[in-house]
């Protein structure tokens, strides 16, 4: 009888971890090292409107409880993020970005694919930085979609959502303000647009990311911080 409930709890640990996996897109792994929750941040972040089902999607909603849950949980020494995003919904990703800034655990984040638009603000929001060798990351002014009111107000609004994420950039990178802004208006860099496109090792060339790396790279990483964390708490 105590085989069976044993038996039983680990499939259900185990339907949990798929339920996660499949519709968060989150998983979390255990060694003595340390305890790490993996959050994935892929296709469009999802805001306040709903996208067309046929959009890959990363809704805010589901994201923000997971990182109070990884803030509380004892169990857990470290968080890592996916990202390959082409961006999305401004506040909501800044919503995101501002609670993994302001998370005490160890958080490393990892560029695959593309870290576009409000991608950057994600990216750096992290304690430190990777992106693979043939990610790449697109800086460029705020959009906006749907009816827009042609008034000196609504050019003020754009400025004011336009320096949020400066801000938060320059805050939580090496990048300076005036090298930031200078990549963002690049008007040479993106046929019939404004905005930089920026390869891996340019990115971590300008400061805007940390280091060149991959999983294993992050994940070392990873555990450093946790190894700095635990000594920290002892002492």
């Amino acid at each position: 009888m105590i085989n069976q409930n044993e038996n039983d709890s680990q499939s259900e640990v185990e339907e949990q971890e798929r339920k996660n996996i499949k519709e968060f897109g989150s998983v979390q792994t255990k060694n003595p090292r340390g305890n790490i929750h993996c959050l994935n941040i892929i296709g469009q972040v999802e805001g306040h409107q709903i996208l067309p089902p046929q959009n890959k999607t990363t809704k805010y909603e589901h994201i923000l409880p997971q990182l109070v849950a990884v803030e509380e949980d004892a169990e857990i020494d470290g968080l890592l993020v996916l990202l390959n995003t082409v961006g999305g919904d401004v506040e909501a990703g800044l919503a995101i970005a501002e609670m993994i800034a302001g998370m005490k655990k160890p958080t490393v984040s990892l560029v695959l694919g593309g870290g576009h638009s409000i991608g950057v603000p994600l990216a750096v929001a992290a304690d430190y930085s990777f992106i693979a060798p043939t990610a790449t990351m697109t800086v460029h002014p705020l959009r906006m979609s749907g009816v827009v009111i042609g008034v000196m107000q609504t050019f003020q609004y754009f400025q004011r959502m336009q320096e949020r994420i400066v801000e938060f950039v320059v805050k939580n990178s090496e990048i300076s303000n005036h090298e930031f802004k200078k990549l963002m208006l690049a008007t040479d860099e993106i046929a019939n647009d404004v905005g930089s496109i920026l390869f891996a090792q340019k990115a971590v060339d300008c400061g805007l990311i940390n280091s060149l790396g991959g999983l294993s790279d992050a994940l070392e990483k990873m555990y450093e911080l946790i190894e700095e964390a635990r000594k920290c708490s002892t002492q």
